[in-house]
């Protein structure tokens, strides 16, 4: 839901997750969003178009997302996930895409997701204790 704080009205319901929510981030112009669950898709909303954009899931990627990012172009979105991984999704291509895997997984749950200020840096953080940095 997107809330008017003016009024304290809902002006906008979106809809299409099955399961929890468990990270939400601005699209980089603000006019959308991009969010992570545990029905193991990341989805793309458009605030100006009142509706899901694009959703980005495999048949072969099963575990939840804990946490998403885009890239500073918004081209990527970055998902990390329960089971140890971080896929990169082009948010122009369709859905029957096959997403990017980083080579290198965690050994545990990735829980976090930050791109630098300049764009051409990916952190990853994991319950396994380690930070780790693509650029």
């Amino acid at each position: 839901k997107i809330w008017d704080l003016r009024n304290g009205k809902c002006v906008q319901t979106h809809v299409g997750h099955e399961n929890d929510i468990n990270s939400v981030t601005f699209f980089p112009d603000g006019n959308a969003f991009g969010t992570g669950s545990d029905d193991s898709t990341c989805r793309l909303f458009d605030m100006r178009s009142y509706g899901e954009v694009n959703k980005f899931g495999n048949d072969k990627i099963t575990s939840g997302i804990t946490s998403v990012a885009f890239s500073r172009s918004g081209r990527l979105m970055f998902g990390g996930y329960d089971d140890y991984s971080t896929y990169v999704w082009d948010t122009l291509a369709d859905s029957s895409q096959v997403p990017y895997a980083l080579p290198s997984q965690h050994e545990n749950r990735v829980s976090c997701l930050g791109v630098n200020a300049k764009g051409d840096a990916l952190c990853t953080g994991s319950w396994d204790t380690n930070l780790k940095i693509w650029a």
